[in-house]
């Protein structure tokens, strides 16, 4: 098991006016692609939608986002060789449930921001002392604050023991997680792990898929074939997955030198539910903002590298689950799922929310939270 190797020090983001500077004088020089017919999502990220989020961007206020941040406990600390920022915030309510709290790609720790009140002080936002967290919320490692990124390569299942590693340096002796996206990956990885006083992952996806196996989708009805109808649109639309997958480095050089670049890139956020997402204008520029001025796309996208050429035979999970499925989200089949985990304790759908769930209705993922880990 991993250890923290040196002391946890406060963190404050005071991200140089040079660099806000500089975003401001690239937004100005924006040299705009022509519009592809019908200027739709159809081809991607509309012309008229970049048109629209770079006049936002001009007018968006950083430091604002770094006042809310820095309004929270920040801490950085070395865990083998690997710098680690993380918000860590503990519930006055005694025996609070320890939670991390692991982000998506292409998100960050901010995405969780809006929860912590709700989850570190229920009584305040309509639930019971019992339902109480210490929250602890980090950058992946090569995300956001938690760089230079370590020599070896970075696979979910270094972040999980990395993240197990985390939380038994700040105290905790059992603890659970949540995530999506990349989150539900190293939550799922820790499930598989299942360190000792583990509570259980709760996450909003587990990516199991049809193998071939005769009888295999026996019995499926109607959400099953709806649910593979997303997945199959889903692959059409990702030419990102084998980008990022093949030639992380070339992409990587082409949004570190554009911000409209990496703001086109990022359009999951607003086409993962294929034109159903919540995430608002603001919430977008907050996450391509951070990453622009901490510079972290490269190794943001190597990841999907790392993890197609990791060479790992998959296993099956014992360790405790919960699943949350969103109604416009890539949708798990619970037949599949059961399959590949053997403890999914806890299932539960919802009619509205998506791939961003923690941004789009978060009061839904908090009351999901507090039923899983209150179990």
């Amino acid at each position: 098991m991993t250890t923290t190797d040196t002391a946890i020090q406060r963190f404050t983001i005071d991200v140089p006016q040079s660099d806000l500077d500089d975003l401001s004088a690239r937004l100005g020089r924006t040299r705009f692609a022509p519009a592809a017919p019908d200027d739709a999502w159809e081809y991607g990220a509309p012309s008229a939608y970049l048109h629209d989020m770079v006049a936002r961007w001009k007018a968006f206020d950083w430091r604002a986002v770094e006042r809310r941040a820095n309004a929270l406990p920040q801490f950085v600390t070395d865990i083998e060789g690997q710098r680690v920022h993380f918000v860590h915030v503990r519930s006055a309510v005694p025996g609070a449930t320890p939670v991390l709290l692991a982000h998506t790609y292409p998100g960050s720790f901010l995405e969780f921001l809006p929860m912590i009140g709700a989850l570190t002080d229920p009584l305040a936002h309509g639930g019971r002392a019992e339902d109480a967290f210490d929250v602890v919320i980090p950058s992946m490692p090569g995300f956001g604050f938690s760089t230079p990124m370590s020599r070896g390569r970075w696979t979910m299942a270094r972040v999980a023991r990395t993240y197990d590693a985390l939380m038994r340096g700040l105290g905790y002796e059992s603890y659970g997680v949540h995530g999506s996206d990349a989150g539900a990956m190293i939550g799922r990885e820790l499930a598989v792990l299942d360190p000792e006083g583990f509570r259980g992952a709760h996450v909003l996806q587990l990516f199991s898929f049809p193998s071939g196996a005769p009888g295999e989708m026996d019995g499926f009805g109607e959400k099953e074939y709806a649910a593979l109808a997303h997945l199959q649109w889903f692959a059409s639309v990702g030419g990102y997955n084998a980008m990022n997958g093949t030639r992380p480095q070339t992409i990587a050089a082409a949004v570190s030198d554009s911000p409209v670049g990496w703001l086109a890139y990022s359009e999951l956020f607003e086409s993962f539910g294929n034109g159903t997402s919540l995430v608002s204008a603001e919430q977008v520029l907050e996450q391509v903002s951070l990453y622009w001025l901490t510079n972290t796309m490269a190794t943001a996208v190597r990841y999907h590298y790392e993890e197609q050429h990791a060479g790992t035979t998959p296993v099956v999970s014992g360790g405790r689950l919960g699943v949350a499925v969103f109604a416009d989200d890539f949708r798990t089949i619970r037949q599949l799922a059961e399959r590949d985990n053997t403890n999914i304790v806890h299932w539960s759908e919802f009619d509205r929310g998506g791939h961003f769930a923690a941004m789009e209705v978060p009061a839904d993922v908090v009351s999901d939270l507090r039923e899983f880990f209150g179990r």
